[in-house]
């Protein structure tokens, strides 16, 4: 009995251990063959540290290789939630939000978060990283990362823009060649002790690949010169807003533009949306009498009048259709070229009737109006030209002296171009070449026309056409001693809401290019509402004067140097 008794106890321990035993060998079975990789992943993720390399984000220069936009080294902070002790998780908490200036509860959310990494403030100043690093918080760790930096602050800001936090471009040329200047990122796994803290080894590590740099057509003392003029002018006359763009006429290349008001490139972030915007492309107003250029040309190409043939300007008073036409001064009989000197808005509208409706629209589509000119830049509009035959039956009179259109201050900036190198509409462009790591050029940009507009024998007569409104019409605060200009003054009336001109609101505005001869340079002022003076040209010709003459005498200066660099480069080529 005793016997039988051990014998049941005896099996019944040994087929236990026999269960357990195949328990064992399944739960082996299964960790091995079922979940291996998942464990395998785990252990990883306890020991290793995924780290993202930010690439190198290229760097913006002017056409003379004076920096723009570059990187500067600045920390990062990120925490590891799983190490901070929880009796001090509430005094970190305070400590961090005094010197981050951060609300307490965004500190708390992230360090209850049950991650090995989250970000608590990205590229935080030097004095904040040093106040922090002297607390020696468990937990809390700094990553270096690139900041961009704009060296010359307010200078060209809306034609460079701005990088974001995560150094994606978001404004200007940072964001329209964003993929080029942005590169790619790499990564690396980092090893980690048993307390997972960080080892400065990698495991695998892919490198970033940096960004290629950006080589403007901007020239930063041209530039300088242009905010500097604009700048007084838009303080002087307490207007709304300006623009001013300076370009080669020959190539297209913009050497300045500029807007007001305007902001710090470095303080992005704390500035409203308005002073971002770039009002040069992306700001559409009626030309007023700058326009009259666009006439001028159409109707010496078609043979319609010559310089010389007299208009009769109804002693300042014209009535067509319904609507009765006053020039700023009263004339009475003027030939052709005084028509466009004394800027007679009654001698053009009859200049224009013997062209016609669809003649006119034809040199207004020509001249580059009602489309964009395809600026490497973001933001830009076509303006507005209407079709002839949305016309009214006094558009013939009003279109001719810049009403019933829209335009922006880089179409008529390209018009008077088109007067300036002979005829051709050139595509604006601001960006000369991009550049790798080693200086070498692996795309660039050349000077491209987008069609003839007018014949090089109509340019020179409307050139000498200009020159007399500079030298003896509306424009002679534009003038330049030694030197000969040509321009045309504009005085647009803007609309008030109800639709009809108002009284008290204008655009003042002056487009010209000098020297009159041989052009280096072709400029477009437009300053918005001035007061208490308003026409263009006591408002912009003065801007465009001394802007063309600084910068005259500027790019003077550079030419023998330029020379000098071409002979020495002809002579190591040799």
């Amino acid at each position: 009995m005793h016997i039988n008794n051990y014998r049941r106890r005896f099996d019944g321990v040994f087929f236990l251990f026999v269960v357990f035993l195949i328990v064992c060998i399944a739960r082996l079975f299964i960790i091995q063959f079922l979940r291996s990789g998942y464990l395998a992943d785990k252990a990883r993720k306890q020991h290793s540290l995924f780290v993202e390399l930010e690439p190198r984000r290229g760097a913006i220069y002017d056409s003379s290789l004076r920096p723009q936009a570059v990187n500067t080294s600045v920390d990062s902070l990120y925490a590891s939630p799983p190490e901070i002790p929880d009796k001090d998780r509430k005094i970190i908490i305070m400590q961090l939000s005094v010197i981050l200036n951060l609300d307490e509860s965004f500190l708390e959310d992230r360090l209850s978060r049950k991650k090995s990494f989250v970000w608590l403030a990205r590229k935080i100043t030097p004095e904040q990283a040093q106040e922090i690093k002297k607390l020696k918080i468990k937990g809390i760790g700094f990553i270096r990362e690139s900041k961009r930096c704009y060296p010359n602050g307010y200078l060209a800001s809306h034609v460079i823009g701005f990088a974001g936090l995560d150094n994606a471009g978001l404004e200007g040329t940072e964001l329209y060649y964003d993929k080029y200047l942005k590169g790619q990122p790499g990564w690396a796994m980092m090893l980690r002790d048993a307390r997972q803290k960080k080892i400065d080894i990698s495991e695998k590590m892919v490198s970033p690949k940096n960004g290629y740099d950006v080589v403007l057509t901007i020239d930063e003392v041209i530039q300088y010169i242009a905010e500097r003029e604009l700048d007084k002018a838009f303080n002087t006359y307490h207007a709304k807003g300006a623009s001013i763009v300076v370009m080669d006429p020959h190539t297209g290349a913009i050497l300045a533009l500029a807007n007001r008001p305007t902001y710090d490139l470095n303080e992005y972030a704390s500035v409203p949306k308005d002073l971002r915007r770039d009002r040069a492309i992306c700001d559409m107003f009626e030309p007023g009498s700058v326009f009259k250029i666009v006439t001028a040309s159409a109707a010496l190409e078609e043979n319609k009048v010559s310089e010389e043939d007299r208009f009769f300007c109804e002693n300042g008073s014209y009535k067509i259709a319904t609507h009765v036409l006053h020039d700023h001064r009263p004339h009475a009989w003027l030939t052709f070229r005084e028509v466009i000197e004394q800027s007679s808005n009654i001698g053009t509208s009859k200049v224009a009737q013997l062209l016609g409706n669809n003649l006119l629209y034809k040199y207004i589509r020509l001249f580059g109006f009602s489309s964009k000119l395809g600026v490497d830049l973001p933001g830009e509009i076509s303006g507005v030209a209407r079709e002839p035959r949305f016309w009214s039956r006094i558009s013939i009179a009003t279109l001719p002296m810049g009403q019933e259109i829209g335009v922006t201050a880089l179409q008529l900036t390209c018009a008077i171009s088109v007067i300036a190198n002979g005829g051709q509409l050139m595509k604006p462009y601001i960006v000369r070449e991009i550049r790798d790591q080693y200086a070498e050029p692996i795309k660039e940009f050349k000077p491209k026309m987008i069609r003839k507009v007018i014949s090089l024998q109509t340019a020179k007569r409307v050139g000498k056409i200009l020159t007399g409104v500079v030298n003896d019409g509306t424009g002679k605060l534009a003038k330049i001693d030694g030197v000969d200009v040509a321009g045309k003054t504009g005085t647009g009336q803007k609309l008030e809401p109800n639709g009809t001109y108002s009284h008290s609101k204008f655009t003042a505005s002056f487009i010209g290019f000098a020297p009159a001869e041989d052009p280096v340079i072709a400029i477009a002022v437009v300053v918005d509402e001035p007061r208490p003076y308003y026409f263009g040209g006591v408002v912009a010709a003065p801007v465009f004067k001394n802007v063309a003459a600084d910068a005259l005498k500027y790019l003077k200066s550079k030419q023998p140097i330029n020379e000098a660099v071409a002979l020495n480069a002809l002579k190591t080529t040799d």
